[in-house]
């Protein structure tokens, strides 16, 4: 993806021939019968909004960035892709063109809500809490930590998910009065091996992989790992010349956006005005720079 950017697209819709189950920020779910297609949009969202215009490119990188790891991952723990090739659709697309990156079919799984989240260092949402309570989701620090510091061994700190809102840390306690023990203690070891399976990847390509979440289900009884895997949306990249501790560090994500938002005067609880070209188009250029690093090495 290193080449000129492609059209950016806010919808699925009108290329997709099958029954729209669910419409995320980003994803939108599509019913085929046995299976699911997964078609990620390029719209993209800051601040609980869904801003314009959408950012070019940005959905191919997030579905074939999920792809890729799903592959690399698969002996870890088995996911839902069945497959990503456009001409298995047949009439179910009107346009190959725009959808040959942008989706997966899918197998059918019940989800857990669990947001299945693991840290290797503290900053973000894990420093704030760090600041008021000494504790991460329950896990108790040591004093004296530092913003970005490495944790000798990542951490494990669950969210339950909520379909409406955000997300609400949790304890590994609460997690198991919510799953039981066995499912917990599964999804924790899964999640923690799977972390630092692309840390080590990452950081061979000159990356920091921060922190990550995942989403896993049901098949069977059988746990299946599904959404989306190690995008610039579900984790925290560095580069690793950027880092140092005690700062806020430039993510390789969408932080061009949240950057300007946070310096208007957007109060955050109307709708924003649409972003200029200059930030869509760094942005654009961060999500193909991070696939290219990772996939292209």
């Amino acid at each position: 993806m290193s080449g000129t950017t492609t059209t950016a697209i806010s919808s699925a819709e009108p290329y997709v021939k099958a029954p729209l189950l669910y419409k995320g920020k980003v994803r939108e779910l599509y019913d085929l019968g046995e299976h699911y297609l997964i078609a990620v949009t390029d719209r993209i969202s800051a601040f609980d909004w869904v801003l314009s215009p959408a950012v070019s490119d940005k959905g191919n990188v997030l579905n074939s960035l999920s792809r890729f790891w799903f592959e690399q991952t698969v002996g870890i723990q088995p996911n839902h892709l069945v497959h990503a090739d456009v001409d298995r659709l047949g009439e179910l697309v009107t346009d190959r063109e725009i959808m040959k990156d942008r989706f997966m079919v899918t197998k059918k799984a019940q989800r857990i809500d669990i947001e299945c989240v693991v840290r290797g260092y503290i900053t973000g949402g894990g420093w704030r809490q760090y600041q008021k309570t000494g504790e991460v989701n329950g896990h108790k620090l040591p004093a004296g930590m530092r913003k970005n510091e490495r944790f000798p061994q990542p951490i494990f700190t669950p969210a339950a998910k909520n379909d409406v809102g955000h997300d609400e840390d949790i304890t590994i306690e609460r997690m198991t009065e919510l799953v039981g023990a066995e499912l917990t203690q599964q999804l924790q070891e899964i999640s923690i091996r799977l972390y630092e399976f692309a840390r080590e990847f990452c950081e061979a390509r000159g990356i920091i992989l921060a922190d990550t979440k995942f989403e896993f289900g049901l098949i069977d009884g059988e746990i299946i790992l599904i959404d989306e895997i190690f995008t610039p949306d579900s984790s925290r990249f560095w580069d690793k010349s950027k880092y140092e501790l005690d700062i806020e560090i430039d993510g390789m994500d969408k932080e061009p956006v949240r950057t300007y938002l946070s310096g208007t005067d957007w109060d955050k609880n109307s709708e924003p005005d649409p972003l200029p070209p200059h930030v869509v188009e760094e942005t654009s250029r961060r999500y193909r720079d991070i696939y290219n690093r990772l996939v292209q090495g």
